[in-house]
């Protein structure tokens, strides 16, 4: 039976490049959407082996939307997080979400095909660079800081970094916009940062938002694509 895989990305591209390549190795995608909170959704819903999700989606990022599609019923979809980040702080992060496998966006697209079936069989697959982080901190028992914001404080700080007003914020999370305004109040107080330029910097810090997308698996995917 053919593996079943949900991807994610908001480069229509990127997404349509993926889609081509993993249905050319025989898997099938049962879905590819745009952003994290509609492949949680589809992720309930189509019950995928895999979801292979980019880290860097606006809205809900690939880390959240992983941590919620691991948390639902039944457990059975295994995440695949791609991203340019290996910090020993991202990777530890991802693993405690529950995603089982970090593929770093300069390796090439076999990388990512060797990567689905190994997490999809139960193991646990990180890109050279992303081990070596882990191992590292192992090593120089270096524990990583736990996060002070809840899952939906989070959500909220990507709006806040992505230049969302308040009232953008609470329509988007249907939220009042006081109980909108209560939670930036409560995450610059939980972060002790108080002005928007820093709550930008904390968010790229911590992969939340990227400053600048590097792709550099395009050109792999539009080759094997002629």
């Amino acid at each position: 039976m053919a593996l079943r895989v949900l991807l994610a990305d908001d480069h229509d591209l990127v997404r349509q490049a993926f889609r081509a390549v993993l249905e050319r190795e025989g898997l099938q995608v049962v879905a590819d959407v745009a952003d994290g909170h509609t492949a949680v959704k589809l992720a309930e819903t189509h019950q995928p082996d895999v979801a292979v999700l980019d880290l860097s989606m606006p809205g809900l990022n690939g880390l959240e939307a992983g941590r919620q599609i691991a948390q639902l019923p039944g457990g059975r979809t295994k995440i695949v997080l791609l991203t340019m980040h290996t910090e020993e702080r991202q990777v530890v992060a991802a693993l405690r979400a529950g995603i089982r496998g970090y593929v770093v966006k300069t390796q090439g697209t076999k990388d990512l095909i060797q990567a689905l079936r190994h997490v999809a069989a139960g193991g646990v697959y990180l890109s050279p660079s992303a081990c070596g982080a882990v191992v590292n901190a192992f090593l120089n028992g270096v524990e990583a800081p736990a996060d002070p914001l809840t899952s939906r404080e989070r959500e909220v700080l990507q709006l806040v970094a992505e230049g969302n007003t308040t009232k953008q914020i609470a329509c988007v999370m249907k939220l009042s916009v006081k109980t909108a305004e209560s939670y930036r109040g409560r995450i610059m107080d939980k972060l002790e940062i108080h002005d928007t330029a820093g709550l930008v910097r904390y968010a790229i810090r911590r992969g939340l938002i990227e400053a600048v997308l590097m792709l550099s698996c395009v050109g792999d995917l539009l080759d094997l694509l002629a």
